[in-house]
């Protein structure tokens, strides 16, 4: 059995409502492809424990979560899913949505991740972002995303916390994508760089 150190990994990086999770799980559906979105595992924890009235807390006023807590939770759910055989390291790359969201983030993870690509998901149109936020809130019910105020400092959040992750990693790694395409059309952009990757399970090898 092959042995890492690293994760092999593919950031989907962007502003919220870029389409990160759209994205995301599409590629999940790809053999070789596990997607983990950090937003599911913070929607899955129970409200009323300790730790969900202390995200539910961060959520309403759209502040990051400490980064201690969400590398905690990641390691936590990410262990559990190798556990279960749903995501295979010796062959498979995790596809990040939503982490790492700060520089420190970012950092704390650099032991476990070799990333390979990030395909930042730029919408300078920050209207559209809102807009499509908002439908989202009354699709999925998703309380963070239903009030203009609070989406607002969510968009501030991720300028002065989240963008800067990108100069963290460096422009050798980034892929510009058109987010404000129709899903489909991002999809065709990114599914053109990842056809020339090498597969995770042939990455491993020549470790």
């Amino acid at each position: 059995m092959l042995r890492r150190v690293q994760y092999e990994t593919i950031l989907l990086f962007g502003a919220p409502g870029s389409g990160k999770g759209t994205q995301g799980k599409i590629l999940g559906t790809i053999p070789g492809f596990f997607h983990f979105a950090s937003g599911d595992v913070f929607r899955s924890i129970d409200l009323d424990s300790e730790l969900g009235k202390a995200f539910l807390e961060y959520s309403k006023r759209g502040d990051l979560v400490p980064d201690d807590l969400t590398i905690q939770l990641w390691s936590d759910h990410l262990e559990k899913i190798i556990n279960l055989g749903r995501f295979r390291p010796e062959s498979d790359f995790l596809v990040l949505d939503g982490i790492p969201r700060t520089v420190s983030q970012a950092e704390m993870l650099s032991g476990h991740i070799h990333v390979h690509r990030i395909y930042h998901l730029s919408c300078p149109e920050r209207a559209k972002l809102i807009e499509r936020m908002r439908a989202r809130a009354l699709k999925q019910n998703r309380f963070d995303d239903a009030n203009e105020e609070v989406i607002r400092h969510r968009l501030k959040a991720y300028d002065n916390e989240t963008k800067p992750v990108l100069d963290y990693y460096g422009k050798d790694v980034i892929v510009e994508i058109d987010a404000a395409q129709r899903p489909h059309k991002v999809l065709l952009d990114i599914l053109a760089d990842l056809a020339g990757l090498k597969p995770a399970e042939q990455l491993v090898e020549d470790e």
